[in-house]
């Protein structure tokens, strides 16, 4: 549809809307009382039961002095049958100024048409709003993508199939905070505007607080506030929370995500492994009912036990057995032959890990814990008893994809501060100090995990996208 086309459209149900008000039809101030939503009107069917449903009109089939059309609301479809002799030859006209998307009310009684349709007999209808724009030409069904992720509505009335998904992205929240709840944590809220951008290695968005006259940043994350509360003696808590990297945009990757940051005190990383090992499986049984999940080109299996390997190992089958004895030139070398840009600067660890995040990671299709990381890369997780150069660590992967990584935390003090101070660098006023003091005070030993949430449901769907998953994602702006 054009936008000239899309103007005249608008003219004409504006021309409507004054028609309706010269017959005394506005915009009613508030619904009327429903017998229930369209589902549970259909669910409790009965011959001649009067009833009160609203909805959209998305369908109108016109037989002169009767028509049939269909209303829609959240919960799915119900057919009304509208005639003449009902309503009167003024109320009659005036329905038929009605338009496609048009918000109604009806009252009415049951009854099934001769093809088995169970159908409203309109008595009376009123105006709840006036749809001034068209739903896009063949919106049953609306296919453009640049239309249902900028206008994310006409993607919810077009397709019930996306409105189920983000239903379920509800019921599974709801599903993660009553299985947590269940086992004793306890759901905190930490600032979303910190002073320091702590918690991982990432580029953040920086906003000014004019009142205190400096600089704050969104959270990319929020670990270092959580493990404050481990010292004040929380010992179980979680927390579902918005972070905001000011990063690319990928088909994983969005600037404003959701994750599920959960701390435990007195466990470890195989506490965290136990927990994410029975969560995961049972939101997957409460709100898909399967633990076979995925698309058909990706299917994937959530039934315990799930595979274990070490990082070192995967590097190693990639890359030779020989990988951790090559000097740097050489381990340059064959990442470069597998097509992948590397940094001059970057020393083995750093090429190691490209290595497994382009090539590796996205073979890891059915549940694997991916143990041992290289400690450089993760300063907030203990190191390994038997190891120092490893991470008590596992990054959980799943169709590919990174859901969870798990965390024997670091609460050695003068560790975490040589460590910080090394991640900062040249800039030591980006070092928290306050979380640094706060584990001076002593934290106890925890096992620490992120969940996350968007990526998750991307998996259990079988979305082609985090974009697919998040209402409103973020996009550039209409040149």
């Amino acid at each position: 549809m054009t936008g000239h086309d899309d103007n005249e459209y608008r003219r004409q149900r504006l021309a409507k809307l004054e028609q309706l008000a010269e017959m005394g039809i506005r915009p009613a101030a508030r619904s009327l009382d429903r017998t229930g939503d369209l589902a549970q009107v259909r669910s409790g069917y009965a011959e001649g039961r009067q009833v009160a449903v609203a909805g959209r009109l998305t369908t109108l089939r016109d037989m002169g002095k009767s028509l049939f059309a269909d209303l829609r609301d959240g919960s799915g479809r119900l057919q009304i049958y509208v005639q003449r002799d009902q309503l009167g030859p003024e109320g009659y006209r005036a329905f038929k100024l009605l338009d496609l998307g048009d918000q109604i009310g009806v009252t009415g009684s049951l009854f099934t048409t001769r093809t088995g349709e169970q159908t409203v007999k309109v008595a009376g209808w009123s105006l709840l709003a006036k749809a001034l724009r068209p739903l896009p030409e063949k919106w049953h069904g609306l296919k453009d993508v640049e239309t249902r992720f900028r206008q994310r509505y006409l993607d919810l009335i077009a397709n019930p199939e996306v409105r189920e998904l983000f239903n379920r992205r509800s019921r599974m929240l709801s599903v993660i905070r009553a299985y947590l709840e269940a086992r004793g944590f306890q759901e905190v809220e930490t600032p979303m505007m910190q002073p320091h951008a702590g918690g991982a290695a990432a580029k953040p968005f920086v906003t000014r607080f004019s009142a205190l006259g400096s600089d704050m940043y969104l959270r990319i994350a929020p670990e270092l506030y959580l493990k404050r509360l481990l010292v004040g003696g929380f010992e179980k808590i979680f927390e579902l929370n918005r972070n905001f990297r000011n990063e690319g945009l990928s088909r994983t990757h969005n600037p404003e995500f959701t994750m599920l940051e959960v701390y435990q005190a007195y466990t470890d990383v195989r506490g965290m492994q136990e927990l994410i090992q029975d969560l995961i499986p049972c939101a997957a049984r409460e709100v898909f009912g399967t633990l076979r999940v995925g698309s058909d080109a990706c299917p994937v299996d959530l039934t315990p036990p799930w595979r274990e390997v070490r990082y070192r190992d995967l590097l190693r089958e990639k890359m030779g057995a020989d990988w951790y004895d090559t000097p740097v030139a050489e381990a340059r070398r064959r990442a470069e032959a597998l097509d992948l840009t590397v940094d001059p600067s970057w020393d083995h660890v750093l090429i190691g890990h490209e290595v497994y995040e382009k090539t590796i990671e996205r073979t890891l299709v059915q549940p694997t814990f991916v143990t041992r990381l290289p400690a450089a890369l993760i300063p907030l997780a203990r190191a390994c008893d038997d190891d120092p150069a490893s991470a008590d660590v596992f990054e959980l992967v799943i169709g590919g994809t990174e859901i969870a990584p798990g965390y024997t935390e670091m609460n050695d003090p003068l560790e975490q501060r040589r460590r910080l101070a090394i991640q900062v660098g040249h800039d030591p006023e980006k070092a928290d100090e306050d979380f640094l003091t706060a584990l001076e005070h002593g934290m106890p030993p925890a096992g620490g995990m992120g969940v996350g949430i968007d990526r998750l449901l991307m998996v259990l769907a079988g979305a082609e996208s985090i974009r697919d998953v998040i209402l409103f994602p973020q996009l550039r702006e209409k040149a």
